[in-house]
């Protein structure tokens, strides 16, 4: 098994993270420094900082943040304003994804590595919708061009649904998440975006959750995020 689907499923942190860790040269195998795409074989001693992963059973958290602006959403505990610091949950959780230090809004975080990785896999096109305040009106134009694909990073964005909510603010659904995409998008045509905040990832809302709160999700909620996730 890869090293990073390994240490994702016993719940410690996330594929990324793994690969992050791994580039430190924090994680070994056997007593040597483990390298990327290295494999785990029955038997292999793994450590992390030279301490053992947590194994067992344990139970399965799942976590809707309302993440304000300035907290950074990584395990890493040397920087400052990191999100599992903030949150201060008394066992290991990570980020599902990320949403930058300059935006607010839904944020889930987990101990289940698995939920992580089919989640993140862009291909499966999860919505994620996010309400967006930017320097000037939005036009019938803008809303078009947003809608249809916007080139940034070399690439084309997916088309995706827009709509205006008043002169400055849009609502935008999202199936893919390249890195600062909203910001990156509007930059393209002329705009610089204010306020952004994400509301929804597929049938998780804030509902009402205050910002800088975070609740346990219903097991409904839950149920049918699972089923989706099949």
């Amino acid at each position: 098994m890869r090293i990073n689907k390994y240490i994702s499923e016993t719940g410690f942190c996330s594929r990324r993270e793994t690969d992050r860790l791994i580039a430190a040269g924090r994680i070994t195998i056997n007593g040597k420094v483990c390298e990327k795409g290295a494999d785990v074989e029955p038997g292999d001693i793994v450590l992390i900082d030279g301490k053992a992963i947590p194994q067992g059973d344990r139970e399965s958290v799942y976590l809707a943040l309302n993440k304000p602006i300035g907290i950074v959403c990584t395990a890493a505990q040397q920087v400052k304003g990191n999100i599992i610091q903030y949150v201060n949950y008394p066992s290991r959780i990570f980020a599902v994804g990320r949403l930058d230090k300059d935006s607010e809004g839904l944020i889930l975080l987990t101990n289940d590595g698995g939920i992580v990785n089919k989640m993140m896999r862009s291909e499966h096109n999860h919505e994620k919708e996010y309400v967006v305040t930017v320097d000037k009106p939005v036009t019938d134009e803008f809303i078009r061009l947003m809608s249809q694909g916007v080139e940034i990073l070399d690439v084309v964005t997916k088309p995706c649904e827009v709509y205006r909510d008043s002169e400055n603010v849009f609502r935008i659904i999202l199936t893919q998440g390249l890195n600062l995409q909203i910001r990156r998008m509007c930059k393209a045509l002329g705009y610089r975006v204010l306020k952004l905040e994400r509301i929804r990832i597929m049938n998780i809302t804030l509902d009402q959750l205050e910002r800088g709160q975070w609740r346990h999700l219903e097991k409904r909620e839950l149920d049918l995020l699972l089923s989706r996730l099949e």
